[in-house]
């Protein structure tokens, strides 16, 4: 007993303490009020954007990105798809289909309110060669 004394401190009468099984009622309670109003939303479902609404230009992560990825499926037997000049380098390969705009990539822009867009390479505008 002196432990509860303790534990109710100065102030609290012994009414003021709330049973166990009271506890979990009123928990009980809270969470029946709080499934009324919450409503699930499906993250995963995201939609295309009907107009675009984002810069025409490539980003310079996008560059990268495209550039990384393209070496890569390059240098893993991906075929060319610019004539070779002797080049061997994949990143180099990559670099020259970049600036003919001949990447068979989609980049795929998420916009804030769920939707998404997808740019070709060929329609984006590239600025910092």
């Amino acid at each position: 007993m002196a432990d509860d004394e303790e534990y109710m401190g100065e102030g609290m009468e012994e009414e003021d303490y709330i049973e166990e099984e009271q506890m979990e009622d009123i928990e009980l309670e809270q969470a029946e009020d709080d499934a009324e109003r919450i409503q699930l939303v499906d993250s995963t479902e995201r939609t295309a954007a009907t107009e675009k609404v984002t810069t025409p230009f490539m980003t310079k992560y996008e560059r990268a990105r495209i550039l990384g990825t393209r070496a890569l499926q390059i240098a893993m037997g991906a075929p060319v798809m610019v004539e070779l000049e002797g080049e061997t380098d994949p990143l180099e390969i990559a670099r020259k289909e970049l600036k003919d705009r001949k990447i068979p990539i989609i980049i795929r822009r998420y916009l804030p309110d769920g939707s998404f867009e997808d740019w070709g390479v060929d329609e984006l505008h590239i600025t910092d060669w």
